[in-house]
């Protein structure tokens, strides 16, 4: 039988061939190559191609499992890619946001008129009386000289608050024109310079500064 065997494996090696894979009553197993098995055995035909020696045994031995093929080689890993260079953010401090919440509303407002009707913004309600001159008359009836006296009627300037919603237009207004007489001339530029920089004072700190 083991001579049967071997001539039976050599032609594997060769081109294709049927192989007859024959089991007798006993249970005897034999391989012919090319002849059918003979009457009153069990026949297994396969037609087989030149195959590596494992296939052969699995033939051989009556195996239908199934060979795994050869682990693949690992495969090497990719490189990885070259950093790329950052370049340093400037070192610029940045610049706070202004608190708007430690502003407050700006202070009330007054439109007020004068007794001669001059309209004139300012912050009181109700600001001193104002002395107008009067025509002062001689004994004869005629008008006064230099020398003859003089008279005066105090009266008060008429004011109403400025709507909140346009306080800070009322404002802004009254600083232009304050900073107007500040760069004029006369005995009023000091106190004009000192009252526009109480203003813009007042500005910056209420909710009319630009934020």
């Amino acid at each position: 039988m083991v001579l049967l065997l071997l001539l039976a494996v050599a032609p594997l090696a060769q081109a294709q061939v049927a192989i007859y894979r024959c089991t007798d009553a006993s249970g005897a197993v034999t391989l012919q190559n090319g002849t059918p098995c003979p009457k009153g055995s069990k026949e297994v035909k396969r037609v087989v191609e030149p195959a590596p020696a494992q296939s052969r045994q699995q033939f051989l031995s009556g195996s239908t499992a199934p060979v795994a093929p050869p682990a693949p080689s690992p495969a090497a890993p990719a490189a990885a890619p070259a950093p790329t260079a950052v370049a340093p953010a400037p070192n610029t401090p940045a610049t706070p946001a202004p608190d708007r919440s430690a502003r407050t509303p700006p202070p009330p407002l007054f439109e007020c008129r004068t007794w001669e009707g001059h309209r004139y913004l300012g912050d009181e309600a109700q600001p001193p009386p104002r002395c107008i001159p009067l025509a002062v008359t001689g004994l004869d009836g005629t008008n006064a000289t230099a020398g003859a006296g003089s008279a005066c009627q105090m009266v008060d300037d008429q004011c109403q608050a400025v709507p909140d919603n346009l306080l800070c237009q009322g404002w802004t207004q009254r600083l232009n024109d304050v900073e107007s007489q500040s760069v004029g001339g006369g005995d009023n530029r000091a106190y004009a310079q000192a009252e526009a920089e109480r203003l813009r004072t007042i500005i910056a700190g209420s909710t009319c500064a630009a934020p």
